[in-house]
């Protein structure tokens, strides 16, 4: 395989200018992150401040209707309210190794920003967050989160005003401030080395739910289910999982409204290959190669790419990816808190809902669904809905 690539996915196709940058980190990676003193000081933050561990809930209503064994990996449990804190510990403490002096950010659903925010705040490091001007109007919330962690949120105003654009704007800073600044790249997209990097600190996730079901379940699940915007989730929890042939892997990404001719985010299922943010995968282009906008009712998943390891794993064959659309998660959503107790992310609930929605496929096996993050932040969008 070449370096930086999963199969034909992945690269840097990045201007002259971010070269340096780049190698900077991976021999950070290659140097200072196996090293014993910063897994132990890694491992110390995760377990006394982010809380790991994260438990698995076994949803003992849902399983007795859908007639199989649904259980939940409880990224929503994890300090600040979602998996994005794994990576910004692993990377902000790296940054600090790295003698930088600035985290770098940008966000969609927020849960990033917070994350980034907080780890900052953590190691002493300023924070600047690029979020689209409608991401900030629609996760008002966790903007003030970010702001109250000494955080500066720069709206991103232009174009389609989302994630996207706030990746063009982090990217754009982080050319000019790269002496002192460490860009703390969200999800396992962009030039290598992030997409490795972000999924070797997600992995903690899948690591631990591997020796779970061991313990709780006295084996390995049937099937794992995750939701994939940028896929940092997904990834995390399927990596550990791919060398176990027996356990069925499937990425649940966003259909939008469902009906044709519509924006969504559906990139694995329905995009082709392009290059975007600098990795070579697949994202959601027209036929002249411009970058169609994308859309869901969950901030996370509106991206109009894909990490460059999950076009890997469609193509090997090891991994299925299928959609949901805005009405099934909102569904999903609703179900989860009322027989469950749980307010599910609205990311999260895309791989709830295809798992409610097509109960045959699961019947009377062990299917565990990672929940993401919780849905505090969502509850303007949800009451929007009428829900």
């Amino acid at each position: 395989m070449k370096k930086g690539y999963f199969g034909d996915f992945g690269g840097q196709f990045v201007p002259e200018l971010l070269m340096p940058p780049l190698l900077e980190l991976e021999q950070a990676m290659q140097t200072i992150l196996p090293g014993r003193e910063f897994q132990t000081e890694l491992d110390t933050v995760l377990s006394q401040v982010v809380g790991r561990p994260t438990p698995l809930t076994f949803c003992s209503r849902l399983s007795r209707e859908l007639g199989c064994r649904l259980w939940l990996k409880r990224e929503d449990l994890a300090h600040t309210g979602a998996h994005k804190i794994n990576n910004t510990v692993g990377q902000a403490l790296l940054a600090k190794k790295m003698g930088k002096t600035c985290l770098l950010a940008e966000t969609g659903a927020g849960q990033h920003g917070v994350a980034s925010a907080t780890a900052a705040a953590m190691f002493g490091l300023s924070c600047i967050v690029y979020m689209g001007a409608k991401d900030v109007r629609r996760q008002s919330q966790n903007v003030r989160r970010m702001e109250l962690l000494g955080a500066q949120v720069r709206p991103v105003e232009h174009s389609t005003q989302t994630l996207k654009d706030a990746v063009n704007a982090a990217l754009r800073h982080w050319i000019a401030e790269q002496e002192t600044t460490h860009y703390c790249l969200g999800s396992a997209v962009g030039p290598h080395p992030f997409p490795t990097l972000v999924r070797d600190l997600q992995s903690v996730i899948g690591t631990e739910a591997v020796d779970q079901s061991r313990e709780i379940i006295g084996r390995l699940p049937d099937q794992v289910v995750a939701c994939v915007g940028g896929g940092s989730n997904a990834i995390g929890i399927f990596h550990p999982f791919v060398p176990h042939a027996q356990v069925a892997l499937t990425g649940v990404e966003a259909a939008g409204q469902g009906t044709p001719g519509c924006h969504h985010s559906a990139t694995v299922t329905k995009g082709s290959t392009g290059i975007l943010h600098g990795t070579l995968s697949y994202l959601l282009q027209t036929r002249d190669g411009q970058i169609e906008p994308s859309h869901s009712v969950a901030p996370g998943l509106d991206y109009p790419g894909v990490g460059p390891e999950h076009v890997h794993l469609m193509c090997s064959g090891r991994v299925s990816y299928t959609a949901v659309n805005d009405a099934q998660a909102l569904n999903a959503f609703q179900r989860l808190c009322r027989l469950e107790g749980i307010i599910p992310a609205l990311e999260s609930s895309h791989a709830l809902a295809h798992v409610l929605d097509n109960a045959s496929l699961f019947a009377d096996q062990d299917v565990l669904v990672n929940l993401s993050g919780r849905g505090d932040k969502d509850l303007d969008i949800v009451m929007d809905k009428g829900l």
